[in-house]
């Protein structure tokens, strides 16, 4: 893991074209701001495994409904 440290402001750059800036920090807060192409999902880790296991629960359902019929 890449570890880095930024003030309020300051932004790291991934791959050219997408950029994280630190837009507050309070606290033990850190608000985060990401600008990236249209075509790139940005979630928060929980939303991230949540679309996941969905999208695990859906398939594996489907293929018992596949599985099942005569």
């Amino acid at each position: 893991m890449l570890v880095l440290s930024r003030k309020k402001q300051e932004q790291i750059v991934i791959d050219e074209d997408i950029f994280v800036t630190v837009v507050d920090v309070q606290g033990d807060k850190v608000r985060l701001g990401v600008d990236a192409p249209k075509g790139v999902p940005v979630h928060r880790k929980e939303v991230h495994t949540a679309i996941k296991l969905a999208e695990a629960n859906k398939q594996s359902s489907g293929e018992s409904e596949s599985t099942c019929s005569p």
